[in-house]
C-alpha cells in the first residue's frame, strides 16, 4: 500500500516553502511509502525548474533536489506506481461533471484526485485548499 502526495505536498517536502516544515514532519511519520506516477514526477520535475526560472532557487539547489528526489525513487521512499491513465482520465472527467463548477477545481487537481483513486489509495496528502475538498468529496482521507 502506498499515500499519494500531490505536486504541492511534494514539493514543500522536498524544496522549501511555508509548508516545508509540515510536510517533512509528516513525511517522516508515514509507516508507507509515496507513490510516484508519471504524471507526478513530471509535474514536480517542472515545478523545480519553474522554480529557478522564477528566481526563488538555485539552479545548483534544483539541481540537488532533483537527485534528492531519484535517491528516494532508487531507496524506495517514492515507489514508482503505474497506473491505467484511460481509468484516471475517465475518473477526471466523472469527478470535473460532478465538483468542477462548484469547488473551482483546476484540470491537475482533478487528475490528481482520480489518479489516486484509480490506484486504490486511501490517504492523500495536499496543500491545495479545493483539491483537498475535492478529494474528501471522492471518499479519500486527507492530510493534513
Amino acid at each position: 500500500m502506498v499515500a499519494y502526495a500531490d505536486t504541492s505536498f511534494l514539493y514543500s517536502l522536498y524544496g522549501h516553502d511555508a509548508n516545508s516544515t509540515q510536510a517533512r514532519t509528516m513525511g517522516n511519520a508515514l509507516k508507507i511509502p509515496l507513490a510516484l506516477t508519471l504524471l507526478q514526477r513530471h509535474e514536480l520535475r517542472n515545478a523545480f525548474r519553474l522554480a529557478v526560472f522564477r528566481k526563488v532557487m538555485t539552479l545548483e539547489r534544483c539541481e540537488a533536489v532533483l537527485v534528492e528526489i531519484e535517491v528516494d525513487i532508487k531507496t524506495g521512499v517514492l515507489v514508482e506506481t503505474p497506473v491505467s491513465w484511460a481509468e484516471v482520465f475517465a475518473g477526471a472527467e466523472a469527478l470535473s461533471a460532478a465538483h468542477s463548477k462548484t469547488l473551482g477545481t483546476r484540470g491537475f487537481d482533478v487528475l490528481h484526485v482520480a489518479t489516486a483513486i484509480a490506484l486504490g489509495t486511501k490517504d492523500f496528502l495536499t496543500f491545495d485548499s479545493r483539491q483537498k475538498t475535492l478529494a474528501v468529496k471522492a471518499g479519500l482521507k486527507v492530510k493534513p
